[in-house]
């Protein structure tokens, strides 16, 4: 499970917002890859889903982004990296889309809402990828990949990871380090 720390170093225009994700929920700090794409002669946006119950004649009013993201795999090319979380639910059970104020408390959007995607900055993270939490595993300059279920990894066991930035410190006690993102 990935995490994401405050400190965050990167440009507006480095950031891609037009894209949710292809499931309800997503961890902040994980790479995603293209599930349905971006076309420019659709309508970007549908009703959704229902939210609760549903009712002849009677119209959902929740909204979705038709373009949708996944989780990147070992051998997937990245588009970016999620910087918030994707829940619909809070810690309570309670659904975030009728209390939209609770969800930007949290720093999460819901199901259908735009996940901003960064392809280039400098942020603290931690993944949970099994060689990232290693003793010792990552260390200042060393090239990180992507690896499976959109984690980032040290190492590129299986030869077919695709580079996506460098670790600019080692991990702290926490697991947390300093990683410069540089994709595509």
């Amino acid at each position: 499970m990935s995490e994401l720390r405050p400190f965050r170093q990167y440009d507006e225009h480095d950031v891609i917002n037009l894209f949710t994700m292809s499931t309800d929920t997503v961890d902040a700090g994980r790479f995603v890859k293209m599930h349905t794409g971006w076309s420019s002669d659709a309508d970007q946006i549908d009703l959704g889903s229902a939210i609760g119950n549903t009712y002849n004649n009677v119209l959902s009013t929740t909204w979705s982004l038709t373009a949708k993201m996944q989780l990147s795999g070992g051998g997937d090319l990245p588009i970016g990296l999620t910087l918030v979380a994707m829940k619909e639910t809070d810690e309570n059970g309670e659904k975030l889309v009728y209390n939209p104020r609770k969800a930007a408390e949290m720093g999460v959007v819901v199901p259908g809402q735009s996940v901003p995607l960064l392809t280039r900055g400098l942020l603290i993270i931690k993944s949970g990828d099994s060689d990232w939490l290693a003793s010792a595993s990552v260390t200042a300059g060393q090239i990180l990949y992507a690896a499976a279920s959109g984690e980032i990894s040290p190492n590129d066991n299986s030869g077919a990871n695709k580079a996506i930035g460098i670790a600019l410190g080692a991990k702290d006690a926490n697991d947390f380090a300093l990683v410069k993102i540089e994709l595509g």
